[in-house]
């Protein structure tokens, strides 16, 4: 549902034309602690221990996961499908997303997904390699392949796993409630599947985008000048970015409110729910944010 770390880091390493969802040699991996606040009735703000080397991390309804320095994979929170329960071996992943089930991409550029599957939405399609980003929906799932096309599969009663042609050049994708985003090379997004609150319609000019989230009904663009562009949803107020709308690093949404990261490593929040605009002390030294329907993760530097 929302973009992770390790997508993120890559999406703003295109300007360097590097495109591969694997961390550059030369550069340490961004690693920490993950802070978590909000709904807490499954358990998922209560991140295992130890709460250290944490390099990525996702989060979907009542569940949360962290990607570990390791390659292995700590999900928390609701388990009555089997979310928290990342199939063997818990090795060699490289992303983590999830919303009632959980997905996992590998070293080996394969996917994992497990949990829930009513609809299919952990019946990765083969072949089962090649794939460079992963997103999890609600009851479908995304893949990016390394030639720049995605695929869906899952649920696709509204079109969410069907990307408009021409299906290329795509670098990072997001999924919602029943519609999807994805990131062009080019920096212009593409939105499709359930329009009902206009979460679909990029808004004018579509061009300067680095990286891209879904909430549940709205829908937030990180641009290159580092302003977020939200829409979509704005019931509770999670598309009005506040001022000043500058040095923004990464966001993410979740169903009535939305966060931000600033490049000094601060948190932002807004929306409609004071549990979750309410941003933990210290906000500071933070490198990620996501978030679930009604709690927030963020990664802090140790």
């Amino acid at each position: 549902m929302r973009i992770t770390l390790f997508a993120s880091v890559c999406i703003l390493l295109i300007a360097c034309s590097c495109n591969h969802l694997t961390e550059p040699s030369n550069l340490p991996p961004l690693r920490g602690s993950i802070a978590a606040w909000g709904l807490n009735s499954r358990g998922e703000c209560n991140v295992p221990q130890p709460n250290t080397d944490f390099v990525a991390i996702a989060a979907g309804t009542a569940i949360s996961f962290g990607l570990k320095e390791d390659g292995s994979i700590a999900a928390w929170g609701w388990n009555i499908y089997g979310a928290c329960d990342v199939p063997g071996p818990n090795s060699g992943f490289v992303a983590v997303d999830g919303f009632a089930h959980g997905i996992g991409l590998k070293e080996d550029s394969s996917v994992v997904a497990w949990g829930v599957n009513g609809e299919g939405q952990c019946n990765v399609p083969e072949p089962n390699s090649g794939f460079v980003a992963i997103a999890a929906g609600a009851n479908y799932s995304l893949g990016l392949r390394e030639d720049g096309s995605i695929i869906g599969w899952g649920l696709n009663d509204h079109g969410q796993c069907d990307p408009p042609g021409p299906n290329s050049g795509f670098v990072a994708i997001a999924a919602g409630i029943m519609y999807s985003i994805g990131l062009k090379e080019d920096g212009t997004i593409v939105a499709w599947g359930w329009n009902y609150y206009g979460q679909c319609d990029v808004p004018d000019p579509n061009y300067g985008f680095i990286a891209i989230s879904c909430g549940t009904s709205h829908s937030l663009g990180l641009r290159e000048d580092g302003s977020i562009v939200a829409w979509g949803n704005n019931e509770d107020g999670q598309c009005d970015v506040p001022e000043p709308n500058t040095g923004f690093t990464d966001c993410a949404g979740g169903h009535c409110f939305s966060i931000g990261l600033k490049e000094d490593g601060t948190i932002v929040a807004w929306g409609n729910d004071e549990d979750l605009t309410d941003v933990p002390e210290p906000d500071s030294s933070f490198i990620a944010v996501t978030s679930g329907d009604y709690h927030c993760l963020c990664l802090r530097t140790l």
